[in-house]
């Protein structure tokens, strides 16, 4: 007889793990499977999916080392403090990172144990359903294939990289998001395909550590998903003080190799051109996984992107099967699906599990780093939306100025009529910590006036959200 569970996640990233371990909590019977590796060198599979493993985590490690050695570089002078002879050790960079990564990883194994969650480890898909409303899985391992019934199954298969026809990613010349986070030295010169989070995350480890970086973005706008004014404000730092070279509105032609490097013809905005690189990185959205599920065989529906087809709570067209995280519409965004797979544990166990997609903070870790929530000021303008705004520079912020870097700004968005806060943008440092204040704001349905009315800590970053609200009713008292 199969194995039975109350519920199976199939992926454990970080909405599948959370997911297994929420069910887990409330009294079900869990198990996850998982098939990646990630080149584990024990060749075990690797828990916390592309997040922890060539994503998120690992690409923050790098650009925290990559920061502190910029800062070593240049900045330090400016405190008082000389080094000379600063040199960076790329290997030793890149064995914290992967020791970070092996900690993490390794602490998902340990919540499960904790948690009573059953780790499968193997490709997870559908077989189909049996008479007692159980699904059957089958779960394809190194030791063979095993199949187990499921009362409740969670799909958290996560997204991949997308390719671009005529560009083969081979993650030593030519790398996606894995290759890029391995590299045993800094490129001489390095280009970019993909001008989003992650190009411009990555684009930005290497050049602190010295690389010559190009970056060619098919679409004309810098940034277009962020608010205009935190778009125009990072198009300035990154190009005019950071020396990144990026290109819009860029439409490749064939990509070659050859001794000199590979080269990538392309026609932009600012005229025809050849990227001449050692290194490219390609960088131009991901899609989602769900083409190993087998869904035509139990008549799960799919998007016309390949996405799984749920409702406002992850479900399905089919009984208690759900679907969370990258392989559902909305924003690719680890938090996002480890709220998502909560929401479908408690809804199982019919508690009223939510998850308000309008307040899912985004967060690009660039120096400086941009987050943002809620509604920008071009949507509210096409929503015909009567807002008000409060914008503040970090330049009138006295740690800001003690820390010697006021870059940025914090701009709060707040309905002329009710005063409620529509959207916050953050560019600035730890601008990835500010948001949270925003976030918790909107999620009460705070207005402008109440951020104003809060007492907080002198002298911090956090006094100019508090600024940017009493801004909104032009009453800033330090701009």
């Amino acid at each position: 007889m199969a194995q039975q569970f109350d519920v199976v996640v199939i992926g454990a990233g970080p909405g599948g793990y959370v997911a297994a371990i929420r069910a887990a909590q409330l009294g079900y019977s869990a198990a996850c499977i998982e098939s990646a590796s990630y080149d584990d060198p024990k060749g075990e599979v690797r828990l916390g999916g592309t997040c922890l493993n060539v994503g998120c985590i690992p690409s923050k490690a790098l650009l925290q080392s990559s920061e502190y050695y910029d800062m070593a570089s240049h900045h330090f002078l400016m405190h008082g403090i000389k080094v000379d002879g600063v040199n960076m050790d790329v290997p030793s960079m890149v064995r914290r990172k992967e020791n970070i990564v092996t900690q993490l990883t390794s602490g998902i194994r340990g919540l499960f144990k904790k948690n009573k969650v059953t780790l499968l480890a193997g490709h997870g898909s559908f077989v189909g359903s049996r008479e007692n409303d159980m699904w059957q899985i089958e779960v394809a391992g190194k030791d063979g294939k095993q199949q187990i019934d499921a009362k409740h199954v969670i799909i958290a298969t996560g997204s991949k990289p997308r390719q671009l026809p005529g560009i083969e990613v081979d993650n030593k010349l030519v790398c996606d998001n894995v290759g890029a986070l391995s590299f045993d030295a800094v490129p001489k010169r390095l280009g970019v395909i993909g001008a989003g989070v992650i190009g411009l995350e990555l684009g930005s480890v290497w050049k602190r550590l010295g690389a010559e970086v190009t970056i060619l973005e098919a679409l004309p706008d810098f940034l277009a998903a962020a608010d205009a004014a935190i778009a125009k404000e990072a198009w300035k730092v990154f190009t005019a003080k950071q020396g990144l070279k990026i290109h819009l509105g860029a439409k490749i032609g064939k990509v070659t190799h050859g001794k000199g490097g590979i080269s990538v013809p392309f026609e932009s905005d600012n005229g025809a051109g050849v990227l001449e690189c050692d290194k490219l990185i390609v960088s131009v959205g991901r899609v989602p996984n769900t083409d190993g599920l087998n869904a035509g065989a139990i008549g799960l529906k799919l998007d016309d992107r390949g996405r799984v087809e749920v409702n406002d709570y992850c479900q399905t067209n089919l009984a208690n099967v759900w679907a969370v995280g990258d392989v559902v519409p909305g924003p690719m965004l680890a938090h996002k699906g480890m709220e998502e797979g909560v929401m479908v544990a408690e809804r199982i166990a019919g508690q009223a599990g939510h998850v308000n997609h309008d307040t899912v903070p985004w967060v690009m870790y660039t120096h400086p780093e941009i987050a943002w929530v809620g509604k920008t000021e071009q949507q509210l303008k096409a929503e015909n939306v009567a807002y008000r705004a409060g914008q503040i520079p970090f330049a009138a912020n006295g740690r800001a100025l003690g820390q010697g870097d006021t870059t940025g700004f914090v701009k709060m968005l707040a309905c002329a009529t009710t005063d409620r806060i529509l959207g916050v943008h953050v560019i600035g440092t730890n601008a990835s910590e500010l948001i949270a204040e925003a976030v918790v704001a909107m999620e009460f349905g705070a207005s402008s006036e109440d951020i104003a009315r809060i007492c907080h800590a002198h002298p911090t970053l956090s006094e100019a959200m508090h600024e940017a609200a009493l801004a909104v009713d032009k009453r800033p008292l330090h701009f």
